[in-house]
């Protein structure tokens, strides 16, 4: 008998539950490259991130002795919880593979970048955030991007009235022509 190689799960069909987002790092950051990590969590921590909400606006990793950290973020208490309940603001292991924290620390030392966590999220019942090796943006670079945004708001709302008027235009002739057949 041989064995059967177990199936993978696809990304498509796998269940996302984002818990919470750090918007602010996409305007403050230039993302250069990001990272799937699982967490080390406790017990009353999944089970309070099941049913509170967390923050992560304020978090930021870290590499320490060859292990990457998460520092910052928020996972309130669990409300069931006893004296064993976990603290809301602790650091937390982040789980990535070697050649990667290797990788992530030759970065971050070289080149000055900063680790910032982007997504708090359940994957198939286990807790997972994404980090994301970032930049630090200027002024001039965060007003460059968001003339680049209202520019392309703009462009889309052009297109959507144009297309509509095209569509009123039809109905109105159609309307006009018919009066005239009558």
């Amino acid at each position: 008998m041989s064995k059967s190689k177990p199936q993978k799960k696809d990304e498509e069909t796998a269940s996302i539950k984002t818990l919470a987002r750090n918007r602010q790092a996409l305007h403050q950051y230039e993302i250069l490259d990001s990272w799937e990590c699982g967490m080390v969590l406790t017990g009353t921590e999944v089970k309070s991130l099941r049913e509170n909400p967390s923050q992560i606006h304020q978090a930021f990793a870290r590499v320490e002795n060859d292990e990457v950290w998460l520092h910052g973020a928020e996972i309130p208490e669990y409300a069931m919880g006893h004296q064993l309940n976990h603290k809301p603001k602790r650091a937390r292991k982040l789980l990535l593979h070697g050649r990667e924290i290797s990788d992530i620390t030759t970065r971050v030392t070289v080149k000055g970048l900063t680790l910032v966590p982007l997504e708090l999220y359940f994957k198939d019942g286990i807790a997972k955030i994404r980090i994301a090796l970032a930049k630090g943006k200027k002024l001039h670079d965060k007003r460059e991007t968001l003339k680049k945004a209202e520019a392309s708001r703009e462009i889309s709302r052009a297109m959507k009235s144009r297309s509509q008027g095209d569509r009123r235009g039809k109905i109105e002739r159609r309307s006009k022509g018919d009066r005239r057949s009558k």
